[in-house]
């Protein structure tokens, strides 16, 4: 039997659903019921009120009145018609000057909450697209704006407002950045229409990213396009842009113009991985050296250094490692020669912890040998890190070992000699990106073998964890499950191998059953990291380019013991003199009881080197044999 109080709330949906006249009806009886009576009782129980029964209707009808706003007046029925229709027509004109201007109130709200208004900004940071790099993204661009006054970050992308906000809120309470304004828009990026409202043409720098869908490229291409559509070829604008398969990188370079900069995310993370399996432990270097948290590359356009060599500007660089030399047609040169002259135009390329230009030395002490146990080392020539069968260095005792001939043209690694040493990774999953990280790992000289289940660990070998199939809706499952199972294995033989893990989603990680042999490659953060070095320093994009390429310098982890003796008090700066001098050049350490790295510590300060110290180096790479039939055509790169 249905209540009173769901009869009275039946009845009341059934009168509002029949229009506004009857809703409008009955308010105006029920307020006369309740108006009338308590005018009647305020007016009878007042002494003042006149005696008699007219006065007193009358001095009731006058408190109605004033009470709904109808008029009150009393004397013949025309007047009081004639007040009631006035105070009608009132009524209505106050109300509906009120509605209207509520209307326009919530039209703009609603407006606001869809992101639909226009920015008005000048040098802001523009993100065009929505994928899983966005947080990152934000957050490195967040934390490179942080030093700038009345600078902005603005997202433009085809999902709510508000989810976007919910989403990077966190980011930007991590980011600790309050001069820094967040703006989200919401519109398809390839809409001229939407992009213009963004303002591009004033951005200092334009992001393009690929959605996470399979038709992400082509979308990167559209809004390219509507870009070029809406600032025009005549006002340049910096424009870095992503796509995820190698085979759509040379149409969005000429979707994109001249002078922009396409990442190949395919390209990177697979070279990442080959780097990473080659050097464990790699990861957290490459991560530590692409964000703007702690130190960061930057180019420096120093005057008073000209004609200085490459030496002698890594010994004057007081507060930053002097890692090479941008020419001024762009072009990189990382780890050149020591002898290398800075000439006119060049630019310094060094690892700092800010934008601030590094402190030089006025007049820089000439690169000398340091003395270890009293007698100075003899000058070696620099090693081949890469072939197996290179001897480590020498000790460094009172007498040092002579140096061996530096070897010629002929006697360079080959093949058979790369092979000697049998190098083995066991390749578990597999993606598109799969047979470039083959060809990769082959031309290191390592043999891939792929498998389907882990086997019994075996220290000797390397695994390397795919993520995928391709078109998973969670590409990360099969890496935790196989991750887990390899634990299970190590737990039941007590064996370990190193391993090597991809990953799409940051937010995995934390659930990745890894150890401490287990590096977690995070694909999708190594971009957008990437990506926001380059978008703020163009120059950059030459430069990593050559690091993250198969050919050329690339970073290395060497023991600390390849340059001092085990037990040497020296300090960094020391190191990286006889780095320099083993054709090396240092960006940090690693300390044996941590993983960690340190890049750019301070110089002064001395500490112990012992055997398990790592040495942060950039060294050419001379390990990569060409291929007759390579994965990616030779003219193609990972950054332009």
């Amino acid at each position: 039997m249905p209540s009173l109080r769901d009869r009275t709330q039946y009845w009341v949906d059934r009168t509002v659903v029949k229009g506004m006249t009857a809703a409008a009806g009955w308010l105006a009886l029920v307020c006369l019921a309740v108006v009338a009576p308590a005018s009647a009782l305020l007016v009878w129980t007042d002494n003042r009120s006149p005696d008699t029964l007219q006065g007193k209707v009358a001095t009731v009808w006058r408190t109605v009145g004033q009470t709904l706003r109808i008029g009150g007046e009393v004397g013949p029925p025309l007047r009081m018609v004639l007040s009631v229709l006035l105070a009608l027509v009132s009524l209505l004109y106050v109300s509906t000057l009120v509605g209207l201007v509520t209307t326009a109130i919530t039209d703009r709200l609603t407006e606001l909450q869809r992101g639909q208004s226009t920015v008005v900004e000048r040098g802001h940071s523009l993100v065009l697209g929505w994928s899983e790099q966005t947080p990152t993204l934000v957050a490195e661009l967040l934390a490179a704006h942080a030093q700038r006054r009345n600078s902005a970050v603005v997202v433009l992308a085809d999902r709510d407002k508000l989810d976007m906000e919910r989403e990077l809120r966190a980011v930007l309470a991590a980011a600790g950045v309050r001069r820094v304004r967040l703006l989200c828009r919401r519109g398809r990026p390839a809409d001229p229409a939407a992009l213009a409202r963004v303002s591009p043409a004033a951005a200092g720098a334009v992001v393009v990213l690929p959605p996470d869908t399979p038709e992400g490229d082509t979308q990167v291409v559209k809004t390219l396009l509507a870009l070029r559509a809406v600032v025009g070829d005549t006002r340049p604008v910096r424009v870095v842009a992503a796509v995820r398969q190698t085979q759509h990188v040379a149409t969005a370079r000429l979707a994109a113009g001249p002078g922009a900069v396409v990442l190949d995310v395919d390209g990177i993370a697979a070279r990442t991985l080959v780097q990473c399996v080659i050097e464990p432990g790699l990861s957290l270097v490459l991560e530590d050296l692409l964000d703007f948290a702690g130190a960061e590359l930057h180019v420096h356009r120093v005057p008073g250094l000209g004609g200085r060599t490459f030496a002698e500007l890594r010994a004057a660089c007081a507060d930053a490692c002097v890692v090479g030399l941008v020419r001024p047609d762009g072009s990189p040169h990382l780890n050149p020669p020591p002898q290398t002259v800075l000439g006119p135009g060049d630019a310094v390329v060094v690892l700092a912890t800010n934008e601030t230009p590094p402190t030089w030395n006025g007049t820089p002490a000439a690169e000398s040998p340091p003395t270890w146990n009293g007698t100075p080392a003899a000058e070696s020539p620099p090693p081949s890190y890469g072939t197996p069968a290179t001897a480590p260095l020498p000790p460094w005792t009172g007498t040092p070992a002579a140096p061996p001939p530096p070897p010629s043209p002929g006697q360079a690694a080959t093949a058979s000699a790369i092979h000697a040493v049998p190098r083995r990774v066991l390749v578990l999953g597999w993606n598109r990106r799969g047979p470039e990280v083959v060809d990769g790992l082959a031309r290191n000289g390592w043999e891939a073998v792929r498998g389907e289940t882990p086997p019994p660990a075996d220290p000797a070998e390397r695994v390397l964890v795919l993520g995928g199939p391709d078109g998973h809706p969670d590409p990360d499952e099969h890496t935790l499950v196989t991750l887990l199972r390899l634990r299970a294995t190590e737990w039941e033989t007590g064996r370990r191998s190193p391993t090597v893990a991809e990953l799409t989603d940051a937010r995995h990680r934390p659930l990745a059953p890894a150890g401490p042999h287990t590096d977690l490659v995070v694909g999708g953060r190594l971009v957008g990291l990437l990506m926001a070095q380059v978008s703020q320093t163009v120059e950059l994009a030459a430069a990593f380019d050559e690091l993250f390429s198969p050919e050329g310098n690339a970073v290395r982890l060497r023991p600390a013991t390849d340059y001092v003796p085990a037990g040497t008090e020296a300090s960094f700066a020391e190191l990286v003199e006889a780095a320099g001098r083993h054709g090396d050049t240092a960006l940090g350490y690693r300390p044996g009881d941590s993983r960690i790295p340190l890049l750019n510590p301070p110089k002064a300060g001395t500490r112990r080197w012992a055997h398990d110290d790592t040495l942060i180096v950039v060294t050419t790479n001379g390990t990569h044999q060409p291929q007759e039939h390579p994965a990616r055509p030779a003219d193609t790169s990972v950054l332009p």
